[in-house]
């Protein structure tokens, strides 16, 4: 039986079987998995006008389009399935605490501050360790993870709690969402004098979508115009129901301000964990855990701060975090202090890695350095190509056309960097979600953690793009060669002003947008000829004003009998005029049109560029 025919290709059909692939997988990977020729699929793409290489990383929604032309379901493998099977490949396995129950003992609960931007999570963390972060944030709006442990009393034990802090504007959602994932409880902050806002909802869906019991702190109660009782009525709405209303919610009224009931806070989060979690993890065996944020220090290198979840991360462990591998040099604690291991629950920023981990991004100890090096690269290596089909941007024929026949397209491109990855990864996702229509466009074509580079500069300077850098600076001579190269960079310390400028911007890309103004109408009362100036209509200017420097239009019987004229003369009596009122009579010429009668009436318009919303 011959194969069908799919756009004047013979291609096998399936019988509607999965194919799984990896992120960026090419044309070539799915043709081996199918049992076709990789050029045929090519051909194929081509006659359903896209164009793709063989080789090139290709998104989800080409294969979706060939899985359906061809009868295979394309299932693209998770970034989670993807690790597990690479780790699987060298025997390793991520997630799973080893041994049996006795080897497991109790860990502290890692706890998410989350809440409405201003309503005091920050001043709460800070109150609760005792060590004033705000003052150093631009703005007073956190742009970073950390992580923080606390130690307090209940019935009389010390119990230990670590704090994730994550940060509260916005832009942010992809970062405290993150944050969400790693924790077992989350705080939600509220302040009493404002009540629910629509970021205390978001925070709420995060943790909800986490699977998180939530404790909910009641901030600013000791302000005048506090009504926590109003703030216990808008939750109960979304389903946080107080103990006191005969819900499972604890709620506890503080003041970060004062220092009011902290102590009743903590061990509000160490009676739910005790009451709905089973917080135990194997402390002896390799270490595994999340990055909770990483970042480039001139003297020390990358540095990783990290969430141990099981097993216990000494000093001299071999190490993969991300696509970044290499021999914990040597751990610090969150007072910059030295420490020689790191068990279960415990933060811990990490000093000698080869390249700074992305946030969130999972790290393991590994046999040897050998092993972490290989793993390394195969996670960097599947993480470019799912980055370039990404943003791969889908070339259809008709795309091709429309743009040659435009001329070139407007497209802004950015190279991003920043002091930390979770800032990145966060303006990315911001600026992913700006929309100005389709006539411009916005590609990142490069983002990194660290200051800008001379290589930054080279590929701005290639590629036509604006490089930003957030609470970064040129390094060396890169500011010099941007002058010289004219690659324009510019600087941010607050994340939503660089997507108020960066839209700005993309605004500024759209062609004007102009309406048409009408200025006045003057009824034809009479023609006078010139030999010089041709036929001159006497008019009564009826309607509004007739100017002599916009657009004319001739109307005979309410139709249009000639249109987007200029006028070459306007005279009032024997004077040239720039305008002429409703109520006066003057004197003007049509340029190029001499066809005029008794009783026309000629519009006097002009077009008004549209401000864009």
């Amino acid at each position: 039986m011959q194969a069908p025919t799919i756009g004047g290709v013979r291609v096998r059909k399936g019988d509607g079987e999965t194919v799984r692939l990896a992120r960026g997988a090419s044309l070539t990977d799915f043709a081996e998995k199918i049992n076709v020729d990789a050029a045929a699929l090519v051909q194929m793409l081509f006659s359903l006008g896209e164009m793709v290489t063989a080789t090139e990383s290709v998104d989800e929604a080409t294969f979706e389009l060939l899985g359906e032309e061809l009868n295979y379901v394309v299932q693209i493998v998770s970034p989670e399935d993807e690790d597990r099977e690479l780790l699987e490949g060298f025997d390793l396995e991520f997630g799973a605490d080893e041994g049996d129950e006795d080897d497991l003992s109790y860990r502290p609960p890692v706890v998410t501050v989350m809440g409405h931007v201003d309503h005091g999570k920050t001043k709460l963390l800070d109150a609760l360790r005792s060590a004033n972060v705000v003052d150093k944030e631009a703005g007073g709006i956190t742009q970073h993870i950390g992580a923080y442990q606390v130690a307090t009393e209940v019935d009389g034990d010390e119990r230990r709690i670590t704090f994730i802090d994550t940060p509260g504007h916005e832009a942010f959602t992809a970062m405290r969402a993150r944050g969400a994932q790693a924790t077992d409880i989350a705080i939600l902050v509220v302040a009493a004098d404002d009540g629910v806002m629509p970021q205390t909802v978001e925070a709420l869906n995060h943790a909800k979508a986490a699977g998180v019991p939530i404790v909910v702190a009641v901030n600013k109660v000791d302000k005048p115009e506090a009504d926590p009782t109003k703030v216990r009525g808008q939750l109960t709405e979304y389903g946080l129901v107080p103990e006191e209303y005969g819900g499972d919610t604890m709620f506890v009224d503080v003041s970060a301000k004062s220092e009011l009931n902290l102590d009743k806070l903590l061990e509000a989060v160490v009676l739910t964990a005790d009451a709905s979690l089973d917080l135990r993890a194997n402390p002896d065996q390799d270490a595994q855990g999340l990055v909770i944020e990483a970042h480039l220090d001139r003297g020390r290198g990358p540095v990783a701060t990290v969430l141990v979840q099981r097993g216990t991360l000494r000093v001299g462990d071999s190490i993969v975090a991300g696509a970044g591998h290499g021999r914990v040099r040597a751990m610090l604690d969150e007072h910059g202090n030295n420490i020689e291991e790191a068990d279960p629950a415990r933060p811990a920023m990490v000093l000698g890695l080869n390249a700074a981990p992305g946030a969130g991004q999972t790290f393991i100890v590994v046999e040897d350095d050998r092993m972490a090096r290989q793993i390394a690269e195969k996670r960097e290596a599947r993480e470019r190509a799912a980055m370039q089909a990404k943003r791969r941007v889908r070339r259809t024929l008709e795309d091709f056309m429309a743009s040659m026949e435009k001329g070139e397209s407007q497209e802004l491109n950015l190279i991003l960097k920043g002091d930390v990855s979770g800032s990145v990864e966060a303006l990315e996702d911001s600026l992913a979600q700006i929309d100005v229509g389709d006539e411009v466009s916005l590609r990142v074509i490069d983002r990194g953690v660290g200051a800008i580079t001379e290589t930054n500069v080279d590929l701005a300077a290639a590629s036509d793009a604006i490089i930003i850098g957030f609470n970064v600076r040129p390094q060396g001579k890169a500011g010099q060669m941007a002058d010289k190269e004219g690659v324009e960079i510019r600087y941010y310390s607050v994340i939503y002003q660089a997507i108020e400028e960066i839209e700005a911007a993309l605004k500024g890309l759209l062609k004007p947008e102009y309406e048409e103004a009408s200025l006045g109408k003057a009824e034809i009362r009479e023609i006078f000829r010139s030999s010089k100036a041709g036929n001159i209509a006497g008019c009564m200017v009826i309607e509004g004003t007739v100017r002599r420097n916009a657009k004319a239009r001739v109307l005979r019987d309410g139709a249009v009998v000639a249109d987007n004229l200029d006028l070459s003369s306007l005279k009032r009596e024997k004077d040239d005029a720039s305008e002429v009122r409703e109520g006066f009579e003057c004197g003007l010429v049509l340029k190029n049109f001499q066809d005029i009668k008794i009783g026309d009436v000629v519009e006097s318009f002009e077009m008004r560029e549209i401000p864009r919303g």
